[in-house]
């Protein structure tokens, strides 16, 4: 694609805006030539831009006069504040201004306001919070990490679908390992909701590797781990969590003896690498899949690297193509899984019961 990828990025969404926003796009501009919008309060984000030296940068203005608040309801957000800084930038990707959105605001309603604005891909009934979370080896997307709290078989089965073109597209695996998080391996494992979409996706046109439990997603078993909103969520702040545990506990060991500080700064190249490896501001932000359209949604207290990167993920989803090659494993997909005769009879029988 030759084509002019335009980014418009919420100024206002995260929890240090507009400066953390301001100062990630200007690096993302500078870096890579992408061109960018800055969505909010004129005033407020001209006052970040001075800031910077930004001749030749492609960076224009959008004003938006309302910002949704990470309290703000989602659906309230999306149809009361129709000025808001994240409903104005998904306009601009729906009149064609702009190609794709980076927020890092409300999550719920970033995703809300990219459903009403762009609409849904056909094929998919709920659009995913996809994240990628670092292994042993090399990486593992996760979804949906906290879009659809509830979710029916066939929502896991088009997760898996939409985790599979991803993982191809923008991560690189030819033939990425998809499975189904589980309590346990077997087939008799994990609950109705899990056993039912396992039917499903038994008929997938991708590489379905079965269940695969929690440590799965952290020693490169699978590259994509499907399950719930409400088990993702889960899943990605224990990981966060986690990741700042082991670090502050080095540090305090490190601290209390001679030895290990003379040990850390031997193998301070190590845990710089170690640290940059799970530092989610390396990823960027989380792609919105299954909107018609491109979306990323960053952590509320993401930092200017993180917003950068989140831009340069953007750009890279509109630049492969990644909703046409969905579009085109739903047309696969049909009679086999998801939202087939198939798929509605499971959820039919879940129902009853």
């Amino acid at each position: 694609m030759n084509e002019r990828i335009v980014v418009a990025v919420d100024a206002m969404g995260g929890d240090n805006a507009p400066s953390v926003e301001v100062e990630g796009a200007v690096a993302a501009a500078r870096r890579w030539g992408i061109p960018i919008v800055l969505v909010g309060d004129q005033s407020r984000v001209e006052n970040e831009i001075a800031e910077h030296s930004t001749q030749a940068l492609d960076i224009a203005i959008r004003h938006a006069s309302e910002v949704v608040g990470m309290h703000d309801s989602a659906s309230d957000a999306v149809r009361k504040k129709k000025d808001s800084s994240i409903r104005v930038a998904f306009n601009l990707v729906k009149t064609g201004e702009a190609h794709a959105v980076v927020s890092a605001g409300n999550s719920g309603a970033t995703m809300a306001a990219g459903m009403f604005v762009l609409k849904r891909i056909k094929g998919i009934d709920r659009p995913a919070i996809a994240t990628i979370v670092p292994n042993t080896k090399d990486q593992t997307l996760v979804l949906d990490v906290g879009g659809n709290v509830d979710c029916k078989p066939h929502h896991l089965a088009q997760f898996a679908l939409m985790g599979d073109v991803y993982a191809r597209h923008i991560l690189g695996k030819d033939k990425p390992r998809v499975g189904l998080l589980s309590n346990g391996e077997e087939e008799t494992k994990g609950n109705e909701l899990t056993r039912d979409a396992h039917l499903l996706l038994k008929g997938a046109p991708f590489n379905y590797v079965g269940y695969v439990e929690g440590r799965d997603i952290y020693n490169g078993s699978a590259d994509v781990v499907v399950c719930d909103g409400f088990v993702g969520n889960v899943v990605l702040k224990v990981s966060e969590g986690l990741a700042e545990a082991i670090g502050t506990l080095l540090r305090r060991e490190i601290g209390n003896r001679f030895l290990s500080k003379l040990g850390y700064l031997l193998s301070k190249p190590a845990f710089n690498a170690f640290k940059k490896k799970v530092d989610y501001a390396e990823y960027g932000g989380a792609p919105l899949l299954g909107i018609e359209g491109t979306g990323m949604i960053c952590h509320g207290g993401s930092n200017p690297r993180a917003i950068m990167n989140a831009i340069h993920m953007a750009r890279q989803y509109v630049d492969r193509r990644v909703n046409d090659q969905l579009m085109k494993l739903i047309d696969r997909s049909e009679g086999q899984m998801g939202t087939t005769e198939a798929a509605e009879r499971v959820d039919t029988r879940t129902e009853e019961a």
